[in-house]
């Protein structure tokens, strides 16, 4: 039985064929789209999820076999029949030497047209195999600690299914990787990958940059625009930082959570769009829900999986790893001999609490790589002498009398810190520190750090 989900471009600069080949695929409920010459059809497989191509071999401009080459280069897996007359037979011969999956000659039955196509799509390898992507410990550039193999054993078992995944973790951690890893290992792989900043975007623009519009919906609306959640059709929606959005947003999206529909702004039809949807953030979300600030029914539609990517301080062991990668990455870059990385300076950058995390580490690296003398990275050289040090003075633990720092303690003190170098103006001190202000705020409530009273009047007015 064919599948009526599968989705056929026919390219010809010959209307009548293209009508031909729409009505006979099309009657067996095949979802079609045409093109009327090679570069149409190029920027349709470049932009639509595309089963199969039908192409003419012989067409002014861009050609079959240049059709071929080009979407070979971008679609390697998506199989190709073309079309030929009698006296271009060869020239379909030698395109299926090319890598062509067949070819059909005019004027075709159409019959013949429905079993070639049966026959291409059913030996049609769908997903390449995931043996043949690299470990996962390899795309994280580390993963010796027990909470990173974890997580990777989570990712493998969740990349295969559609479910709806919440990636939780701090600002600079990865979890835009982390999603990217999801999408790349599961069935949805060769079709996009959507991001929506959440957090950047304007509240009064995300609308249409999610769901679209139509010419004349609103002042400037020109001309018809596709939203990114219609964009990411048979592919991976990634809606980063979800916690910022407003509560009229969460209204719509919980609506297409529910049926998977959209209605572009100013329209009255609706869209169906299959999707995987994966969401991010750095904010409390239980927090949120129970203060009213988050919906709760679209947080459990959100979280059917949660993923929780650990802190970099919380995972040390990793560090040896991330430092040689990035260190190898940007002496590549820079085309530079490879730089050395003395124990001494491997052991401070372990102990350093690196409120940036992964992020704040590489762009920490990449200064460090371009400063560095005689091709040897010390201290000085990673700029971080103006952020919290990794040596403030011990703690005496009080059941063990020994010297102990806790991880929750050299956090707190980073933050100090760097509210008392910004002069407690928080935006300021979460710049300092590579996290975002909803992050900043977080922790300060987190560890009861009084900043009443820490500015002035005027200081408050000029932050305003």
């Amino acid at each position: 039985m064919l599948n009526s989900k599968q989705i056929i471009l026919a390219v010809d600069d010959d209307s009548s064929i293209l009508q031909v080949l729409e009505a006979r695929l099309s009657s067996v409920d095949f979802r079609v789209l045409t093109a009327n010459s090679g570069q149409e059809a190029l920027d349709i497989v470049k932009s639509r999820p595309v089963d199969l191509l039908i192409s003419d071999v012989r067409m002014p401009g861009m050609g079959g076999m240049d059709l071929l080459t080009a979407v070979r280069a971008i679609r390697p897996e998506l199989p190709v029949i073309f079309l030929t007359a009698y006296g271009t037979i060869p020239d379909a011969v030698q395109a299926v030497k090319a890598g062509a999956a067949d070819y059909l000659t005019k004027p075709f039955d159409g019959r013949e047209l429905l079993q070639k196509v049966r026959d291409t799509l059913a030996r049609r390898v769908r997903e390449p195999r995931l043996e043949s992507l690299p470990p996962l410990e390899e795309e994280m550039s580390g993963g010796k600690s027990p909470a990173m193999r974890e997580l990777f054993d989570l990712i493998d078992r969740i990349a295969p299914s559609d479910v709806n995944i919440l990636i939780l973790g701090e600002s600079g951690v990865g979890k835009e990787r982390v999603a990217r890893l999801i999408h790349q290992r599961g069935h949805r792989r060769e079709h996009p990958f959507v991001v929506v900043d959440c957090g950047s975007t304007p509240t009064g623009l995300l609308e249409s940059e999610l769901f679209g519009h139509v010419r004349g919906a609103f002042t400037h609306a020109i001309r018809d625009k596709k939203g990114l959640i219609e964009a990411a059709d048979h592919g991976t929606l990634f809606l980063d930082e979800i916690g910022n959005i407003s509560p009229e947003m969460q209204v719509r999206l919980l609506r297409f959570l529910e049926d998977r529909k959209i209605r572009r702004i100013g329209d009255l039809k609706e869209i169906p769009v299959d999707c995987r949807v994966i969401s991010a953030t750095n904010a409390d979300l239980p927090e949120e829900v129970e203060n009213g600030s988050f919906r709760e029914d679209l947080y459990y539609r959100l979280r059917v999986v949660t993923l929780k990517i650990p802190p970099l301080r919380e995972r040390r062991e990793d560090i040896p790893l991330l430092v040689r990668h990035f260190v190898r990455l940007f002496c590549q870059a820079q085309k530079t001999p490879l730089v050395e990385v003395p124990d001494e300076t491997m052991k401070w950058l372990c102990e350093y609490p690196w409120p940036g995390n992964v992020r704040e580490l590489k762009n920490a690296l990449e200064a460090g790589v371009v400063l560095c003398r005689s091709g040897v990275l010390r201290e000085s050289d990673l700029q971080l002498t103006g952020l919290p040090q990794p040596h403030p003075p011990p703690l005496r633990s009080p059941s063990t009398g020994t010297d102990a720092l806790s991880l929750e303690e050299s956090e707190r003190n980073a933050i100090i810190r760097a509210l008392q170098q910004a002069g407690w103006v928080q935006k300021d001190a979460a710049q300092i520190l590579g996290i975002s202000r909803r992050a900043i705020h977080y922790k300060i409530r987190k560890y009861g750090i009084d900043v009443a009273g820490k500015r002035s009047p005027a200081d408050e007015s000029m932050a305003d």
